[in-house]
């Protein structure tokens, strides 16, 4: 409540929230943790979520950016970095200067590295993508044990772990994430058998942290798990994970409109009656979809959006809230008295994904950290 007098919007974390799924999630699979942070910690803020997620025992960090990994070490996080993505050649110094590793999925990558690393007492930490049927980044799995020998064969790279990603962990139906852990652990038994033996294997998602043990290996990958959100509709969490992240926003001017009275761009909406009409300086440049059927919470009621969503401003029909009052906190995302708006209801109304929802939160909404 305290930052309703000095923000027109802004989103609280709870970081504690966040330690504590890490701690779950640790608990429940046995192995390492790595958090994934990418993309501002899935709008969350990737340094203070960092932090939390180390004090619940995350090991590793990933990334998707070599930008996003060296603002971590910048920021004094000294554990296990990996970017799960792309690295331009002209940053890879960077990465292994930071002792930073990275992901590889062909030869001219690992011959870039090697050309660079070869004649040094540093190694390139690199971690050898197998794609097995997400059909995105990758060496095929049936090209996998090909590289690999070439990979443990270059000076200057250290084959530090190999990983796969799954397209479909987080449906009812896991026939396409048994064919590609079958896929994953063929390569790994092949390996195995020409004794090449990454020190990391890491294949499971969130969702497939929760429901797949046997693709655990001893290191998943969890990231819209550790910020309290289900991984899909078929795939939740169980009731012990908590959401961290709450959107909300002030009242700022409460009026009666007449009848016919248009609200909004376009007039979409017109006032059937008399109407008390409140605005709260919050819109689509802050992450609310254009979309009709928008709610909100005042004083623990939930009151729809009317008219458009403007760039900083939504309206919202207030006569079922009388006491309504300049100055109230609204309710975007997140619980007030004993109603709550989930990441995963704005998601349906939008029809895209609860990761989506809260990455969409733009950068110029402060973030506000709670223990």
């Amino acid at each position: 409540m305290h930052f309703l007098n000095e923000q027109s919007s802004w989103v609280e974390i709870d970081l504690s929230a966040i330690e504590e799924n890490v701690r779950i999630i640790k608990t429940l699979t046995g192995g390492e943790v790595m958090a994934v942070v990418k993309a501002n910690a899935y709008g969350h803020g990737a340094v203070p979520v960092a932090n939390a997620a180390l004090k619940g025992g995350a090991a590793w960090f990933g990334v998707a950016r070599i930008e996003e990994a060296l603002e971590l070490r910048n920021a004094g996080i000294e554990q296990k970095i990996f970017v799960l993505g792309y690295i331009p050649p002209a940053h890879l110094i960077s990465a292994v200067d930071n002792q930073i590793s990275f992901a590889v999925w062909d030869v001219e990558q690992i011959d870039t590295v090697s050309n660079l690393w070869g004649n040094s007492d540093s190694a390139a930490r690199v971690h050898l993508n197998v794609d097995t049927g997400m059909s995105r980044l990758g060496v095929s799995f049936e090209s996998a044990l090909e590289l690999a020998l070439y990979l443990s064969n270059k000076p200057g790279v250290l084959f530090e772990g190999i990983f796969t990603h799954f397209a479909r962990a987080d449906e009812s139906d896991q026939g396409s994430a048994e064919l590609q852990e079958d896929r994953f652990i063929k390569v790994l038994d092949d390996l195995q058998n020409l004794n090449i033996n990454p020190q990391w294997v890491h294949a499971s998602n969130s969702a497939a942290s929760l429901i797949r043990p046997s693709a655990r290996f001893n290191m998943v990958r969890v990231g819209i798990s550790i910020y309290g959100l289900h991984p899909s509709l078929d795939i939740k969490l169980p009731e012990t994970f908590q959401p961290a992240l709450s959107w909300k926003g002030t009242l700022c001017q409460v009026k009666d409109v007449p009848p016919g009275t248009g609200v909004g761009y376009g007039h979409e909406y017109v006032a059937s009656k008399k109407e008390k009409i409140g605005t709260v300086p919050v819109g689509y440049a802050d992450g609310i979809r254009r979309v009709m059927g928008n709610r909100v919470l005042v004083r623990g009621q939930a009151v729809p959006v009317v008219g458009r969503v403007c760039m900083d401003q939504i309206m919202i029909q207030l006569d079922n809230v009388s006491s309504a009052k300049v100055g109230d906190e609204v309710v975007i995302i997140g619980r007030q008295g004993e109603e709550r708006i989930s990441a995963e209801n704005l998601a349906h109304l939008w029809g895209t994904i609860n990761y989506e929802v809260v990455c969409g939160i733009n950068r110029r909404v402060p973030r506000f950290y709670l223990d």
